[in-house]
């Protein structure tokens, strides 16, 4: 006998929504905060106060590339399982229980066995592919169609990554970087993370989410399939066109954005004078600030985009992406010009790193929801999951290559022409390899970005008027600003919400 979601609610909304929520917010703190300490615990000495597995930094980065693009791409495999077998509830507790063990095992293993680290990496990228695509799928079906407040319970749910993500480094980098404690307390900490998101399914899903998300979708929906297939009309196929054209764009912005786990966290590390009064800042801290600026800006951002559309002079998508992809670009020469300052000082301001972030994080917001709303309005509705497993795909694919791309900063610096041109700046030839992976990024950004610009008339036309359609209020647009988080966090798809 199925059994019905409670009907108990909690300022203005079911309270499955806020189980669901403290769900997420501990599953995304035992990300964030493993995340910030891998490629710091790969590149620690051996022998240092606070040993580490004594990898290179090319080999670090690589690591950290492969396991990232992992992680965004076995969604696509969770998803599957659990709309054809699992069912969501199953394939969350199932992943979440594999995701806590993987972080006691990353525990055990540290910094003693790089092989059982390896296993560890493993267990919590499959545990990471049955958790993230299905949590959000439950958010939409505490509503009923047509229920106002979805939008708003998505928005709530949304801040729940960001908080999760924002805590996360103020505690595994405070106990990691310690000698105190070590690296390893770090992962015990995720590792709490994880089982206090088990705990809270254990504990409430049942209670106030009944039998929501225990029968697998494709089961549900098999009777209602059905249907004369229809061939893609002109129009479907332009629109097909301009994702083919803006997952080479995205994937470029990912794969700077990527860069601030691996080799900016190394910059961190290293080259950045994190003092503050008598007490030394973790470097894993500065991984908090974009989910701080997402907090901080997403608002303002809905509010211009909304602001624009009512002046009518909001920019078309492509000219957003074009925006985002020149401020990435610009926080990459913050990075470049603190490397001026290390050679004089020895160490860069903590105001570099922090502005990179930002611009970042300013360019995030430019690409991200702007990217993920006009997928879901060029999609043809029978090829709309196909076209969200594309967006999945953009993050994995750069991830992975932002990992070589950093890794690549450990060998750049013996070419004769990356010390010429660091020489010619005035730079000291030591510094080579971060200004030509720093330079190089920024000066890639900045050429697609001028390609983008060029060819953005004819994908205009190629839209066909799909982008046209702008959210009409400041929550509506707030509400696609945390929606795109949640997205690049393989959180759901915005069709879960209709």
């Amino acid at each position: 006998m199925s059994q019905a979601p409670a009907k108990s609610e909690l300022w203005g909304h079911p309270k499955g929504l806020y189980v669901l929520f403290t769900a997420e917010m501990w599953e995304r703190f035992s990300y964030y905060g493993m995340r910030a300490l891998l490629v710091l615990t790969l590149v620690a000495a051996t022998e240092a106060a606070n040993p580490g597995f004594g990898m290179s930094d090319a080999d670090a980065l690589s690591l950290y590339g492969m396991y990232t693009g992992l992680v965004y791409f076995t969604p696509l495999i969770g998803g599957w399982l659990a709309d054809n077998y699992l069912g969501q509830r199953r394939s969350i507790l199932l992943g979440g229980i594999l995701m806590a063990a993987a972080q006691f095992t990353l525990f055990a293993a540290t910094p003693h066995s790089i092989e059982l680290f390896y296993i560890g990496l493993g267990i919590l990228i499959a545990g990471n592919g049955l958790f993230k695509p299905n949590i959000s799928t439950i958010v939409g079906d505490l509503y009923q169609q047509g229920d106002a407040r979805r939008d708003s319970a998505f928005s709530i749910f949304y801040m729940g990554i960001n908080l999760g993500a924002f805590i996360a480094p103020l505690v595994t980098s405070t106990l990691g970087e310690s000698p105190d404690y070590g690296w390893r307390w770090g992962y015990f900490a995720a590792g709490i993370g994880m089982t206090l998101a088990v705990i809270t399914q254990g504990l409430f899903f049942q209670r106030f989410l009944g039998d929501i998300g225990k029968i697998p979708g494709a089961k549900r929906d098999r009777d209602a399939a059905g249907g004369v297939k229809k061939p893609l009309s002109k129009v479907e196929h332009d629109r097909l066109r301009v994702i083919l054209f803006l997952f080479v764009f995205v994937t470029v912005f990912w794969l700077a954005f990527e860069q601030a786990g691996g080799l900016m966290n190394i910059y961190a590390d290293r080259y950045t004078d994190r003092s503050f009064g008598d007490s030394i800042i973790p470097a894993g801290y500065f991984q908090s600030l974009n989910p701080l600026f997402i907090l901080l800006f997403a608002p303002i951002f809905s509010v211009l985009w909304v602001w624009l559309h009512k002046k009518d002079k909001s920019p078309d998508a492509p000219i957003k992406i074009f925006a985002g992809l020149v401020l990435t670009s610009i926080g990459f020469v913050f990075l470049i010009l603190g490397l001026f300052e290390i050679q004089v000082t020895g160490q860069a301001n903590m105001m570099w790193l922090i502005l990179a972030y930002l611009f970042h994080t300013l360019g995030e917001l430019c690409i991200s929801p702007v990217g993920l709303s006009l997928m879901t309005k060029l999609a043809p509705l029978r090829l709309a999951s196909l076209v969200m497993g594309v967006w999945f795909l953009m993050p994995a694919i750069a991830s992975y290559l932002a990992g070589m791309v950093g890794a690549f900063s450990e060998n750049a610096g013996e070419y004769d022409f990356s010390i010429q041109v660091a020489t010619s700046i005035g730079l000291d030839p030591g510094y080579a390899g971060l200004l030509m992976v720093f330079g190089g990024v920024a000066v890639g950004l900045l050429f697609f970005a001028v390609v983008l610009w060029f060819i953005s008339g004819m994908l205009v036309n190629w839209m066909h008027g799909a982008e046209r359609v702008e959210p009409r209020t400041t929550a509506e647009g707030l509400d696609q600003e945390l929606e795109a988080v949640a997205e690049h966090e393989g959180l759901g798809t915005k069709a879960e919400k209709q």
